[in-house]
C-alpha cells in the first residue's frame, strides 16, 4: 500500500492543490488522505483502480473539511507564480504557455477546474472522473465542454520564425 502511494503522491498533491487553491492547504489535504488510505487499507478493494481510490478519499475529506466550515471561495486563489510548478526542463516559450494555460485553470470555476484536472492532466476518462467525483456522466462532459470555451480564449504567444 504504502509503495503505492508513494508512486501516486506528486499527483495526489497536485489534485489537492486543484482542490484547495492553495499550497499549504494540498500539502495538508494530501497528507491527510495518505494517512486515511493507509488506515483504511483493507477496505480497498484490489479489484478496483488505486488511484480513483485515493483521488475519492482526498475529495471526501475536502468537502467535509468545506462544509464544516460553511465558507465557499468566490475567488482568494493564489496566483501561479506562487505554485511553482511549471517545468524548468521546458523551453523559456513553453513555460509561458504552460503558466498562460494554468493561470487560466486556476480561474475556472471550482467544479470546471477539478474536471479539467482530472480529465486532461490526469488522463481519466470521463466515466472515470465522473466516479471519482461521483456526479453524472454529462455532467463531467458539460463542465469540460464549458471549460474549453473559456480555455480557448487564450492567446498563445508567437513562435519566432527561425531559418
Amino acid at each position: 500500500m504504502q509503495d503505492k502511494l508513494t508512486k501516486i503522491y506528486p499527483r495526489l498533491w497536485r489534485f489537492s492543490l486543484f482542490l484547495t487553491g492553495d499550497k499549504a492547504n494540498a500539502d495538508d489535504l494530501s497528507q491527510d488522505t495518505a494517512l486515511r488510505a493507509l488506515d483504511n487499507a483493507e477496505k480497498f478493494r484490489p479489484d478496483t483502480n488505486f488511484d480513483s481510490w485515493v483521488f475519492t478519499i482526498a475529495r471526501r475529506i475536502w468537502l467535509n473539511e468545506k462544509r464544516s466550515e460553511k465558507v465557499r471561495r468566490a475567488g482568494g486563489l493564489v496566483s501561479i507564480d506562487q505554485i511553482e510548478i511549471v517545468s524548468i526542463e521546458a523551453d523559456p516559450e513553453m513555460n509561458i504557455i504552460i503558466r498562460q494555460l494554468l493561470t487560466e485553470i486556476m480561474a475556472l470555476p471550482e467544479s470546471q477546474r477539478i474536471v479539467v484536472l482530472m480529465a486532461y492532466v490526469e488522463g481519466y476518462r470521463y466515466r472515470e472522473v465522473a466516479e471519482i467525483l461521483d456526479i453524472p456522466i454529462g455532467t463531467v462532459m458539460s463542465r469540460l465542454a464549458s471549460a474549453r470555451k473559456k480555455l480557448s480564449s487564450i492567446e498563445k504567444p508567437k513562435r519566432a520564425l527561425v531559418k
